[in-house]
């Protein structure tokens, strides 16, 4: 009798372990991401410009912790409607798990190095951050 009253009490605590582990589980999976997106106006929109700016996007802002997405491109020519913003060369999009990589990213090395070598390229630049739900 007392191996089957030590069993249900076992049995209880693995349950309410298993529901706290579920519970902490749903909580991260509410926690939003965060899209970082950048939009560049350059001095020089050249095609050689943009080209150097993307790919010095893709070599110091690519790879950090906690990232989930990262693309980073030029202005698509063929979209003109009227609600399309244009005032803008190269674009960069990351998408953080969470706040804290965010955080993390802006004070990496890599970043404070990607403005040292490019602000001079900058005539303008737009930063958009949202909490977003995959």
């Amino acid at each position: 009798m007392r191996t089957l009253g030590a069993c249900v009490v076992v049995a209880a605590l693995l349950l309410a372990v298993a529901r706290m582990t579920a519970v902490g589980q749903e909580k991260k999976a509410t926690e939003p991401q965060i899209a970082h997106a950048v939009y560049f106006a350059l001095k020089d929109n050249s095609a050689a410009t943009r080209k150097a700016v993307v790919d010095a996007c893709k070599k110091y802002l690519s790879g950090h912790d906690g990232t989930v997405y990262f693309a980073a491109g030029t202005l698509a020519e063929e979209f003109k409607r009227d609600v399309n913003d244009r005032d803008w060369d190269v674009s960069l999009l990351i998408v953080f798990k969470d706040k804290a990589s965010h955080d993390k990213y802006q004070e990496n090395e890599r970043h404070k190095k990607f403005i040292d070598e490019n602000k001079s390229h900058w005539k303008k630049v737009r930063v958009f951050d949202s909490e977003v739900t995959p």
